[in-house]
């Protein structure tokens, strides 16, 4: 009995000291969990500079001079991302206009969700409308939606569709757009409306207007026969024109013609591919 004392006595510190320990552990806070990885672009998508490095790009979301006034969520980088067959039909279609002097110039490519998203954000706030002088002088802000100028899905981000424009080679330089700089409407003479190393098409990239439909009749002359000149080299190539904007042409058939991708804009989304 002697020995059995001292026995039982450690043995119940030891449960005590087990019993505080499993109480610390089910009162201790949990880790944070770590955020979840973004996606990566399907291996269908590249970036449009690895299939042809000579086609110019000036991706708008990336910086503030577009409709909304800011860079859109999910661009981080200015980078045009396509599937492969849309490049490859914009490498053709830029082949045979280096023959005509021109080459062409990409305003945006591959849109993700959330880029969408921020759109719909943007058109919901009837307060911001710091980029109206530009962009949408004769449109108010609360029919966005009713005339099709903005909706909650876009053929952007399916990665087939592309904005874009010709440039005459060689092509000059655009100045950088400073922000709170005086606005002038995106249709206004070319020499007037902000400058862009592109031909006159009539209007600028994103007019909010109806001289943006490709065929408007008061588009005429020279815009008229850039329009139809880029129009009918992409069409070439398997792009197809949305008639309500002369810059937007999606290449068919889409291989992803009812996914809406939400991968960033970025190069690590495609990296590998």
């Amino acid at each position: 009995m002697t020995g059995l004392v001292p026995a039982l006595r450690t043995l119940a510190v030891m449960a005590s000291a087990g019993l505080l320990a499993a109480a610390g552990a089910l009162s201790a806070p949990a880790p944070p969990a770590s955020a979840a990885p973004e996606p990566g672009a399907p291996g269908e998508f590249v970036a449009l500079s690895s299939v042809d490095p000579t086609i110019l790009q000036e991706m708008r979301y990336t910086t503030r001079h577009n409709f909304v006034g800011a860079p859109v969520d999910g661009y981080r980088q200015p980078l045009c991302i396509l599937t492969r067959p849309a490049a490859e039909a914009l490498r053709r279609a830029q082949k045979r206009l280096l023959a005509r002097g021109y080459t062409l110039k990409v305003y945006d490519c591959y849109r993700p969700q959330r880029a969408v998203d921020h759109f719909v954000r943007w058109a919901e706030d009837p307060a911001d409308e710091r980029m109206k002088g530009e962009f949408y002088p004769l449109v108010d802000k609360s029919r966005l939606f009713e005339d099709g100028y903005i909706a909650e899905k876009s053929g952007h981000s399916r990665g087939s569709t592309v904005d874009l424009t010709l440039v005459r080679l060689p092509a000059a330089p655009t100045r950088a757009y400073v922000p709170g700089e005086d606005l002038v409407e995106c249709f206004a003479p070319r020499a007037e409306r902000f400058p862009d190393n592109s031909v006159d098409m009539g209007t600028g990239y994103d007019c909010f207007d109806t001289r943006s439909h490709t065929d408007d009749p008061r588009i005429v002359g020279g815009p008229r026969a850039n329009r139809q000149l880029l129009k009918g080299v992409l069409a070439g190539q398997g792009f197809v024109n949305l008639p309500e904007e002369w810059w937007h042409f999606t290449f068919e058939p889409e291989p992803f013609p009812g996914t809406f991708f939400d991968f960033p804009v970025a190069r690590r989304s495609v990296a590998g591919h």
